[in-house]
């Protein structure tokens, strides 16, 4: 895997914001949260001033296009200075947004009040003091809860990411293959008889403890973990022979599509260790895929002897699977089993973007 992919992991599966506490502003959804917070404040302000009974729709309109054009403004400076703002230490660039915001919340209330002076066609102008002081007042107490909000927002949102990655590297590291406890003895029968084997067999045992001992932010495509599996499996052939095969169904799958590292992998080795081994004419494993409408599916199945009695492993590798796919992608991942006919079966399915390699 290259250097340059692991440099690159930060927006591999989940584009994570660090750093400034402000978030970007500049997005649809803010843009539209802020109108309708705007359009709110307006209608708040216009019920204390004139009531129910006696409601202003003309005063309910000119609060709401100050509102909207202060809100606005706000937000589109702050956007656009983020990357500066972000550079600053902590204090300076909240303290920095404070008095932005002020100063132009100020600046557009002197305006407006020289703008309905124009309207009404005074022709001498003087700006009302009270006036603005009450609209900077509270330009003030509404920037400083929604600046004290972004803040502990994004130290909620970090704190959460890191518990979401510890939790993650957890369960991750948990996952011990079963036949790693094998493979060396494997390895040594080998260098006798079949030394370049035993060698293949090292560098595909390399692979493996390389995936397992990864950070779980490093990028992994659909095709790396096809590549770690095809290394698991040209092991257990060392040990298993032509009892073993593999069919690989992955025709017109994106193999770039971006993947957590080992979850085939495991299901794989489940799929060999309580069936395949235990079946003494072996049996085929069949791994498929298939990639529509955003979603990936896959499937590993194997067959399996019902009358024989079950070996019971740890038990943790498809529960560790599935925590892991619902952390990283939420409800809309899956994984199910199914037995039926003499096969067991593992399908799992979780959302992914060809852009997410990008």
């Amino acid at each position: 895997m290259d250097d340059n992919k692991h440099n690159n992991s930060a927006s591999s599966l989940r584009d994570q914001p660090q750093g400034f506490f402000l978030p970007d502003l500049c997005q649809v959804k803010a843009v539209l949260f802020l109108v309708l917070l705007a359009e709110l404040l307006a209608l708040v302000l216009t019920l204390d001033d004139s009531g129910v009974s006696h409601f202003s729709w003309q005063g309910f309109a000119l609060k709401s296009l100050f509102c909207q054009w202060a809100f606005l403004a706000s937000a589109a400076c702050l956007c656009q200075l983020r990357p500066s703002l972000s550079r600053m230490p902590l204090a300076w660039g909240a303290a920095s947004s404070y008095g932005l915001i002020l100063l132009l919340v100020a600046a557009l209330a002197l305006l407006g009040q020289w703008l309905m002076a124009g309207a009404a066609l005074d022709g001498r102008w003087s700006p009302n003091g009270d006036q603005l002081l009450a609209t900077t007042l509270i330009a003030a107490v509404l920037a400083g809860i929604a600046l004290r909000y972004f803040y502990l927002a994004q130290q909620l949102q970090q704190r959460q990411q890191a518990e979401l990655q510890a939790r993650i590297q957890a369960l991750q590291s948990r996952i011990r293959p079963h036949f790693l406890f094998n493979s060396m003895n494997i390895i040594a029968s080998l260098i006798a008889v079949k030394p370049q084997a035993a060698e293949r067999a090292v560098e595909d045992l390399s692979a493996l403890f390389r995936a397992s001992l990864n950070d779980s932010n490093s990028p992994m495509t659909l095709a790396d973990e096809i590549e770690l599996c095809q290394s698991y499996v040209r092991i257990e052939q060392n040990r298993l022979g032509e009892r073993l095969q593999v069919e690989w169904q992955l025709a017109g799958v994106p193999m770039s599509l971006a993947m957590p590292s080992l979850v085939l992998q495991p299901l794989l080795e489940n799929a060999i260790y309580h069936g395949i081994q235990n079946l003494a004419q072996g049996g085929k494993v069949t791994v498929a895929a298939s990639y529509e409408q955003g979603i990936l599916r896959l499937s590993i199945s194997n067959p399996y002897n019902p009358d024989l009695p079950h070996r019971h492993g740890n038990r943790i590798a498809l529960p560790n699977i599935e925590h892991r796919l619902k952390a990283l992608f939420g409800e809309r991942a899956s994984l199910t089993t199914e037995q039926d006919a003499g096969r067991y079966s593992v399908q799992l399915s979780y959302p992914v973007s060809l852009g997410d390699q990008e």
